[in-house]
């Protein structure tokens, strides 16, 4: 069965969904054609170009920049307050609108989710024309456009949607991989961030064609474990499930907001050791085993992705959870400052699924003791109080570098 995955994309959400708000209360402009910004707030550290008009685009103005720095490229600049209760809300009801296409929806972040529509001919002979649906019932009962990417996988169809924009529609199956997706620059490739897009130039690797039909070995040589997951990507494959809420309220998950905007790696692979000593410990506690994990990220423009994996072996081990999502994490972290970070566990089981020898299993036995041992002391005095000595090491180690630079 040919799996059908819609990726819907709300064009530039913030400023949209503030102008849609100015005008229904009286606003006579609509700020999407006039040079003008939402903005943080400019007395904190949030000060900020968070979403910009087309208009404003065009004087060079661009996200993330200062808005000290936007005025003076533009002095005639129109600066609005973020509104967030009504962005949820604009979401919620966009959300609420999607469902009835199909219950198998998955929030990617405040302003984009993939549909599942796998199965569904009976109902629906023709996706195109039900994306072209979708399209301009967005815009006439919301008041803004979205994009959408129609693909058999949802990295395929989130690459979909950011061609051409706004208020548009693509797809992008298999055999016109080559044609619309491998002519792009690497750094446009989902997952591949400044540095890695930097690393890959220094290779001679500067389009995502250039990257599917490199030598695997030599991509090994400067991504380690990346290289496999980089490579496959840049040709399109991809087998991450769409998860329903329904089955994402079937996890254990932990993240955190941090203080300020994190962007190195060290301090953010030890808040997820201590977040997988807490999940696997509520799985130990409920006698579980997870067979999928997942690493969630929310960056410093509220923007959220996630990248998960399943298990060879279901586990509830703190060290194979830490393990994994540090693996997920090269993987993934597109090396943005980062406000929140989580790990996330699903599709539970009631064993570890494991052949094991006599050997091995005698071993396993161990280590769940240990493990036990360890729970206990956690439990009495606080997550993290005890932590392996060679985490301990790696984390002196990069305090020392951090010291040094």
């Amino acid at each position: 069965m040919k799996k059908i995955i819609f990726h819907i994309d709300v064009n530039n959400a913030f400023l949209s969904w503030s102008a849609v708000y100015l005008l229904q209360h009286g606003y006579q402009q609509d700020i999407r054609t006039i040079p003008s910004v939402i903005g943080g707030d400019e007395t904190k550290r949030k000060g900020v170009v968070l979403a910009k008009s087309p208009v404003a685009k065009q004087y060079g103005i661009i996200t993330a920049e200062t808005l000290y720095m936007a005025r003076k490229k533009c002095p005639q600049l129109q600066v609005f307050s973020a509104n967030y209760q009504w962005y949820r809300k604009c979401s919620e009801n966009l959300m609420q609108y999607l469902s009835q296409y199909t219950p198998c929806l998955e929030q990617f972040s405040i302003d984009e989710c993939f549909l599942d529509f796998t199965g569904t001919s009976f109902l629906y002979k023709d996706y195109r024309k039900v994306a072209e649906k979708i399209r301009k019932e967005v815009k006439e009962k919301f008041g803004f456009t979205v994009n959408i990417g129609i693909a058999s996988n949802k990295l395929c169809a989130k690459m979909a949607s950011d061609f051409e924009k706004p208020d548009k529609i693509h797809t992008l199956f298999q055999e016109e991989i080559p044609t619309k997706m491998w002519p792009l620059p690497v750094g446009d490739l989902f997952m591949v961030g400044k540095r890695s897009e930097f690393k890959l130039n220094q290779l001679g690797i500067y389009t995502i064609g250039d990257l599917a039909n490199a030598p695997l070995s030599l991509l090994k040589r400067h991504f380690k474990n990346q290289a496999f997951f980089l490579q496959e990507a840049a040709r399109g494959i991809d087998s991450s499930k769409v998860i329903a809420k329904s089955e994402q309220n079937k996890c254990i998950s932990v993240s955190e907001t941090l203080q300020y905007d994190y962007k190195d790696e060290a301090k953010l692979k030890k808040i997820l050791l201590y977040q997988a000593e807490e999940v696997g410990r509520a799985l130990r506690e409920q006698r579980m085993y997870a067979k999928s994990i997942a690493v969630t990220y929310k960056n410093a423009m509220f923007k959220s992705y996630s990248h998960q994996m399943t298990l060879l072996n279901a586990t509830n081990l703190t060290d194979e959870i830490y393990k994994n999502a540090c693996l997920l994490f090269d993987q993934s972290w597109r090396e943005d400052p980062i406000r929140n970070i989580g790990i996330r566990l699903s599709d539970f089981t009631m064993n570890t699924q494991e052949q094991l020898s006599f050997f091995h299993e005698k071993e396993d036995k161990l280590e769940n003791k240990v493990q036990e041992v360890i729970d206990k002391i956690t439990k009495k005095y606080g997550t993290g109080s005890l932590i392996p000595a060679s985490y301990k090491e790696d984390s002196r180690q990069s305090h020392e570098k951090l010291k040094k630079r």
